[in-house]
């Protein structure tokens, strides 16, 4: 591992960031697939959450945020950002799914801030709630796919595999 300053050697430290990778690593095409997977979930559940929210919440049926053209870029570079962070979170710890699932909540925390300011301007509380709930919804998601179809697994869990 190379040397860093304590602070930084401390918070990688405490980020479990070792840079042992993962003994299996996950493969380009296992990868794609998930992305893909993601990005379609991720859309689905946009969709069913919108319909869910005019229906919930009939005045906000002509929210500006509920059309697809304006989710849908944002659903997807965010897919596509996480789906390339995970093989490259697989490489610099041997616990790829105890760090991502942190960087996954973290990630969604600051993406909520968006949220918050259209608030503030004074959007419909009940319209940027669908908001929240579609950025949760792809977070988990995206996580599901990536660790589910593209796995890193651990040297211990893949010598328990093998012995079955």
């Amino acid at each position: 591992m190379p040397t860093f300053p304590p602070p930084l050697d401390r918070a990688l430290e405490l980020c479990r960031v070792d840079f042992e990778p993962a003994p299996s690593q996950p493969g380009a095409r296992s990868v794609l697939v998930a992305t893909a997977v993601a990005i379609i979930g991720s859309l689905l559940a946009d969709a069913v959450l919108v319909a869910a929210g005019k229906a919930v919440f009939p005045a906000t049926k002509g929210y500006q945020h509920y059309r697809f053209g304006d989710y849908s870029k944002l659903t997807v570079i965010g897919v596509i950002i996480a789906c390339i962070a995970w093989p490259v979170v697989t490489r610099i710890t041997s616990q790829p799914r105890w760090l991502f699932v942190r960087l996954a909540v973290v990630v969604s925390a600051v993406l909520l801030l968006p949220d918050a300011a259209l608030l503030v301007r004074g959007d419909s509380a009940q319209a940027v709630l669908v908001l929240v709930f579609m950025h949760l919804a792809i977070a988990v998601v995206t996580y599901q796919a990536l660790v589910r179809l593209a796995p890193a697994r651990s040297g211990a869990r893949r010598m328990v595999s093998a012995g079955r």
